[in-house]
């Protein structure tokens, strides 16, 4: 028996996006075309790997332990391709970055600088939306992901998640702070109290946003939500009506990297919410110089940021 292993990368595929048209799409194939090449790897396997109904396909319990193999192949051969490539006296190639919205804003100039003293390398950095987290990095389409987490959950999965094929790289520690417009009266202020501004127009983002959740933790900190708050998707959005003097807010930290405007940042009293900010690439390909350059960028980046 011998295995393919582009096609067992596009077995990893499939079992991350869950269906032979998703899988053609982010490939850039034919949904045919995945097809067959699947059909091909169960006659490789001499096992069925997929259910297939007229209009849908799972993977059988086979299939699952096959992918189970197939991520450590694939592993093991992006480990010998960096072990290889770390020879190399300079970055080569593309690195790709995924990143959630204020991380993106918050590390791009940092980042795109650094890498400028890498002539062979170049750098492309995507904004994600939170639900796809670890996905692109699991997939190979992106070698590092700048995720936040405010549970605290992930902490202990330093500097390697279970499975090994995963690591975390911690950068920062980002907490909740008030911003408010600059004429307004707290701005010159050192202490502030929660309860003095009990009575003000808070804005926030939507219910089941990270950062509403941890909003919402604040206030219960303090006794309750205020009796005034407007929802607005977006701490962009929320920052320019804060400058403008619709209102106040508490934002992360981060939120003000990219340029906090006309706004005034006061710490918040107490046990403030903080999330952790970490950069997670395949363990198997840290040391390939492109993605160890474009890590060593970040955590750079991290420490000169306010």
């Amino acid at each position: 028996m011998m295995l393919d292993a582009r096609r067992l990368r596009l077995l990893s595929e499939f079992a991350e996006r869950g269906s032979i048209a998703a899988t053609a799409a982010a490939l850039g194939y034919t949904p045919s075309a995945v097809s067959q090449q699947l059909t091909a790897l169960e006659r490789e396997a001499g096992a069925v790997l997929l259910d297939r109904t007229a209009r849908s396909a799972e993977l059988t319990d086979a299939g699952w332990r096959l992918v189970g193999h197939a991520r450590r192949i694939l592993a093991m051969i992006e480990a010998a391709e960096a072990d290889l490539s770390a020879r190399e006296q300079e970055p080569q190639g593309r690195v790709v970055v995924t990143a959630f919205p204020t991380a993106a804003a918050a590390f791009a100039p940092a980042l795109a600088h650094s890498l400028r003293v890498h002539p062979g390398l170049t750098l492309l950095l995507r904004q994600t939306q939170r639900a796809e987290g670890l996905r692109p990095v699991r997939s190979g389409e992106a070698d590092i992901a700048l995720v936040d987490d405010w549970s605290g959950r992930l902490r202990g999965q330093q500097p390697q998640n279970q499975q090994g094929l995963l690591a975390f790289h911690r950068l920062l520690r980002d907490p909740l702070v008030l911003v408010v417009p600059r004429a307004h009266p707290v701005a010159g202020r050192s202490r502030i109290q929660m309860r003095a501004l009990r009575d003000e127009a808070w804005m926030v983002t939507p219910e089941g946003e990270p950062s509403r959740q941890a909003v919402d933790r604040l206030f219960a900190n303090a006794g309750g939500a205020p009796p005034v708050s407007w929802e607005f998707e977006g701490l962009g959005t929320i920052l320019s009506l804060v400058a403008q003097g619709i209102g106040i807010a508490a934002v992360p930290r981060l939120a003000l990297a990219a340029g906090a405007g006309r706004v005034a940042v006061r710490e918040l009293p107490g046990a403030v919410p903080a999330r952790d900010v970490y950069a997670v690439v395949r363990a198997s390909s840290v040391r390939r110089p492109a993605t160890s350059a474009a890590l060593a960028a970040l955590h750079a980046a991290a420490e000169s940021l306010p």
